[in-house]
């Protein structure tokens, strides 16, 4: 085989791998994208829950205006809001003020046993769920991408086309405990 022979093939190769390299980081980014999108569509659906549970609330709470006051205008943000980071502090927010009106559950027991109440309870437990599965995928995805942007040799591609990383979808870890945190019940 002759010297040109050779390197052509090298060329071949390495334009092969580029290709290849390049084609995996638009694939990862994507993967990102759509996992933001499955969590942007999981918050709408608890955000839009909100209004109904204030709602609620109102009809027995007369006098705590202020504490459904902050958790429309966490919602509000929380809506507003359009990267992770953005998203993780409007979180922390949103559940700290809705820890609020869980609080006032208490504080009212004929709140506590609405049955409309129940169920709102119940849909945004179940949402909470759904949100937690897919933040972790999210943030396995940005994991992934992000340690592939930065490894050798995949760092040149990526900082020749301008890939970027992303962050983390995270919220406050002792707001996220107290919120939904299951009674304690003795018998």
């Amino acid at each position: 085989m002759s010297f040109s022979k050779i390197v052509l093939i090298i060329v071949v190769l390495i334009i092969g791998y580029l290709v290849v390299a390049y084609n995996s980081l638009v694939s990862m980014r994507q993967r990102v994208l759509s996992a933001w999108s499955d969590i942007e569509v999981q918050l709408k659906k608890r955000y839009n829950l909100i209004p109904a549970l204030v709602d609620t609330v109102k009809g027995y709470t007369k006098h705590e205006s202020e504490t459904l006051e902050n958790v429309i205008k966490a919602r509000n943000m929380a809506l507003s809001a359009h990267s992770a980071g953005d998203a993780s502090k409007a979180e922390s927010m949103f559940k700290n003020a809705l820890g609020g009106i869980f609080a006032l559950s208490e504080a009212y027991p004929e709140l506590k046993a609405n049955e409309n109440f129940k169920n709102l309870q119940n849909q945004l437990q179940a949402l909470e769920a759904d949100i937690e599965s897919a933040r972790r995928y999210y943030n396995a995805t940005v994991r992934d991408y992000n340690a592939k942007i930065e490894s050798f040799p995949e760092i040149y591609i990526a900082q020749k086309f301008n890939f970027e990383s992303y962050e983390y979808f995270e919220v406050d870890k002792d707001i996220e405990a107290d919120v939904y945190k299951m009674p304690k019940v003795d018998f």
